[in-house]
Order: C-alpha cells, then structure tokens, then sequence
C-alpha cells in the first residue's frame, strides 16, 4: 500500500528517523557510562523496543501493567514500572513474574513500602522495589535528604520477600528549560540528588545497587552521569515539536506524523479544514508557552516537506483547521483531497490515538510505500 490510499487520519512512522534516534540516545548512553533503559510509554510497540534495546541490556521501562503484560509478550523480560505502585496492582505484577518477567515498582510511601512486604507473603511473590526520589520536577518522589527516605528503604529491606532495588528520579523540570545551559543545570541536580539519595541509603546500611535517572532533554544534555547506573529517555525515539524547541532534536529528527486529507477551503478565513481533530491530533498545546507557537501541530506536505508556517491553529473532535500566521495559506496546493501531515506537539498523547503505525522506510515521498505496519498497545 502506498500513502496515498491509507484511510485519514492515519499515524505514520518514518523508520529512517527512528533507527537515527536510537542510533543518537545509544552512543550518549555509552559515552556517559552508563545503561540505557528506554522508555516505551511514548512507542508502545514491540518493534521499536527491539531497536531500543539493541546493544544495551535490554531492559525498559513502561508506564502501565498493560504495557508490561504487552511487553513480556513479546519477549521483553526486564522492566521497570514507573508509576507508583498501588498495593491493588501487586496480583497482576506477581502475575507477570510467575510468567518469567522481572517487573520492578517503585513507591515514595512508607505505608505502601510496609504492605509491599505483606502482599508478597499473600502471594507468594517477591517484589523488587525503587524509591522514587524528587529532584525539582514536584511531581511525586520524596526529596533525597528525607527521613522517611531511610525508614522506607528499611521498611523494603527488612520484609522477608522483597528487595530494595535503588533509587529512581525523574527530572520533568527539564521541559519547562528554554536554554541548554538551563537543561544542563537540572540535568546535574538530577544527577546529584540521585546519588545523594543513593550515599544516604548506603550509609544507612541499605542495598542501593541502581541509580536511575530519565528524562530526553537531561540524557542528551547531562556534562556528566557520575555515580548513575542507567537513564529512561523515551519520547527522543520519536521527537515531537516541542522537544525541537527545548533543543532536544532538530525538526529533521521528528519520526512520527498524523497524515490528514484536505476537506474544504474558507479563503474569506483564510483557513483550510482537514480531516485530523482533537481526537486525531490531541488538544496538546506545549509549544504555546514556548518561542513559536505552532497550534496542534505544525503541518508538511504528505512528503514530509515543510510548508510555509502552516499549522494547526483550532480543532474540534474530528475537524482541523490549518492557517498561515503570516500569510494566506496555499489554496491551490492544498486543494480538497490533498494530503498532508501534521507533526505533533507531544508525540506521546498524539500517538495513543492510533492502534498502530504505518511505517515508511525513510525520506518519504507523497506516494511513499507503506514497508509495514507496527501495532502498539494502549489502555491500562
């Protein structure tokens, strides 16, 4: 199948940027010392994990047990869950393991780290637990200089069935930066507070054999990862505009478009109405704060080939609609039944839309062949 005949809206996956971002995140990883632990809440997809992983330890990192259950389907056999876990979700954790899986969680409550141990004796399981740290980002994780830090890796190692695996932070301040020097000054409190949290917990006696720290801006930003054991990049496989503008990639790097078909024209608006919405696109409106403001996603031609500042400036469920900030946009170019594509604001929201990719080998052009096409898992 070519391009042209897919059903709009549809999202598609240049292979050639792809293998170039994983190429990128791989030889950074390498030459911070350090493991790369990709994270796969952005691809959710089997066949981007395996180029991920390639030459690394093959671990990932997901953000749902469905994506963990998806995951271990496919032979993936190391993860780390990376949401809080609740005592609720264990069965299903002990599940995957029972199925040769080696599924860690992570927790910042003492009262959770307590019940950990009482739910793996219930089980009979053995959990691996992190403690999730905060190093600036204010989202969950306790501060590295915390008491309660040190009571709860006693809480973890103490319980007959479970084992304290380390500390893990997250640096989501790094995407609030508007210069690199910015993202290089977190991406070292990020560091920092990692291996502080990780000295006191040794100091205290406690296991503390990882140290792991994620974010795209700060893994491509950090001057050095002293002291870290792996890093969690995930939406650097894939880029979006918003990355482009933190300096997280160029827009040549952006792997992931929603191709849309041309509905109508309102030249009196100066508008042109597509076929991709908020459904279609997501209402994602990151780049809003930032140095341009691309609406719902900034608009290519269905080569890839940048148009002149189009973009997405409103939608509703199923409508976009496309304008030129500084001028008209080109009517008869984009005459109804044209094709384009949409690059997003925020690859991850953008993609949950769709079941799958259509993945197209690389330059594509607007009749490019479709090589194949990846499914990918959603839901919880």
């Amino acid at each position: 199948m070519k391009l042209s005949e897919l059903d709009t809206p549809a999202l598609i996956l240049d292979r050639g940027r792809l293998e170039a971002n994983v190429a990128r995140m791989s030889a950074r990883a390498r030459t911070l010392g350090v493991d790369l632990r990709p994270h796969m809440k952005t691809a959710k997809s089997a066949e981007v994990g395996r180029l991920a992983t390639a030459g690394h330890s093959g671990g990932i990192t997901v953000s749902t047990l469905k994506e963990a259950e998806y995951f271990a389907e496919h032979g993936f056999t190391d993860m780390i869950y990376g949401v809080g876990i609740s005592l609720d979700k264990l069965a299903r954790v002990a599940r995957l393991q029972a199925r040769g899986a080696r599924v860690a969680v992570i927790t910042d409550s003492l009262e959770v780290a307590r019940g950990i141990g009482a739910r793996a004796a219930e089980l009979g399981a053995r959990f691996e637990v992190l403690i999730e740290l905060d190093t600036g980002d204010g989202r969950a994780g306790l501060g590295p200089d915390s008491e309660v830090l040190i009571e709860i890796g006693q809480a973890l190692d103490g319980a007959a069935d479970v084992d304290l695996r380390g500390v893990l932070t997250h640096a989501g301040q790094s995407y609030a930066c508007v210069e690199v020097a910015d993202i290089e000054a977190v991406a070292e409190t990020e560091r920092a507070g990692a291996v502080a949290g990780a000295e006191r917990l040794r100091a205290a006696g406690l296991p503390c054999p990882v140290v792991s720290v994620g974010s795209t801006p700060t893994a491509l930003h950090a001057r050095n990862l002293e002291g870290v054991t792996e890093m969690r990049p995930g939406v650097y496989l894939f880029n979006d505009v918003f990355q482009a503008e933190i300096h997280s990639c160029a827009m040549a790097d952006i792997a992931v478009s929603v191709l849309a078909t041309v509905t109508g024209h309102h030249r009196a608006r100066g508008e042109i109405v597509i076929d991709a919405g908020g459904l279609a696109l997501s209402k994602d409106r990151s780049t809003q704060a930032g140095p341009r403001d691309v609406g719902y996603g900034l608009v290519v031609d269905a080569g890839g080939a940048r148009l002149p500042e189009l973009h997405v400036a409103r939608v509703s469920q199923e409508h976009g609609v496309v304008t030129a900030p500084s001028g008209e946009p080109p009517f008869d170019a984009l005459a109804p039944g044209a094709r384009v594509r949409v690059l997003p604001n925020h690859a991850c929201f953008t993609a949950a839309a769709y079941e799958g990719y259509h993945v197209v080998a690389g330059a594509p052009g607007a009749d490019d062949e479709v090589e194949a096409e990846w499914p990918r898992v959603n839901g919880w």
